[in-house]
């Protein structure tokens, strides 16, 4: 079978906290007229469009499951358009590789958007429920604002993916030091802590600038993450994701890590 790209268009269902009932017995130790009250859960609908490149050799053994990549586009190609999505980022590689192993998923962040977390993990469940995907080989990568929006996914729900490539982004820094302080359970460390991170940007980039990637690996290493590294291109400027998803390197690197 040759490589193919469908459209899907999925609605997930996921628990959003909306409206509030008091508390039963509730007391206020404060003495300033506080009530407590409970969080009711209710069904939120969410939807996403995505692409999704399967392996040329998917239907020979209905058996063999894949590995995936996860890209996360910038913030130019949000919209309603679907394909501008792979306007960058792997899919150029995967074309003109496809012999490539990768299941590609590339999902659309509508406009005056940004990436949600909530929405990402309900459209990986989808996806791994669809299709044959190897769970020990999930990795996860992004350009700018897809590169904040893979730092933000990737550190929150580090077991999750077995590596991530970050390209030109940055993050907040509350997770790891959440990590750091004690706040996490030992487990979610410990999955940080084997947690593939391969970091790339631009050293003349002004848009965001490498300090954003530089001071996420110093925390890395305060967390005592095992396999992570940073590239800095000398002459890059904010697109410093051409010539890193152009690097055969990268794809070999992916492979290299497994849950």
């Amino acid at each position: 079978m040759q490589k193919i790209l469908l459209l899907c268009c999925a609605v997930f269902t996921f628990n959003a906290c909306t409206t509030m009932k008091p508390a039963v017995a509730s007391k206020d130790p404060a003495g300033i007229g506080q009530s407590a009250h409970d969080l009711k859960k209710v069904s939120k609908p969410l939807a996403a469009q995505y692409l999704v490149r399967l392996p040329q050799d998917y239907d020979a053994d209905s058996k063999k499951s894949f590995p995936l990549i996860l890209f996360l586009h910038g913030a130019g190609e949000r919209g309603t358009n679907v394909w501008k999505a792979t306007t960058h980022g792997p899919s150029k590689y995967i074309q003109n590789h496809p012999e490539s192993p990768f299941i590609l998923v590339t999902p659309l962040c509508p406009s005056n958007e940004v990436w949600s977390s909530d929405v990402l993990l309900a459209l990986l469940d989808e996806v791994e429920k669809t299709y044959r995907v190897d769970q020990h080989r999930v990795y996860l990568t992004g350009l700018s604002m897809g590169g904040y929006g893979s730092w933000e996914l990737g550190l929150s729900n580090p077991g999750r993916f077995a590596a991530m490539a970050p390209i030109c982004g940055g993050a907040n820094l509350i997770h790891l030091t959440l990590a750091q302080k004690g706040y996490w359970p030992k487990s979610q460390v410990e999955q940080l802590q084997t947690l593939g991170i391969w970091a790339f940007h631009g050293d003349k980039d002004t848009v965001v600038p490498p300090s954003e990637s530089k001071r996420l690996m110093e925390e890395l290493q305060k967390v005592k993450v095992k396999d992570f590294k940073l590239t800095i291109y000398p002459e890059a400027t904010h697109n410093s994701w051409t010539e890193s998803y152009n690097n055969p390197e990268l794809y070999e690197w992916f492979l290299q890590h497994k849950r």
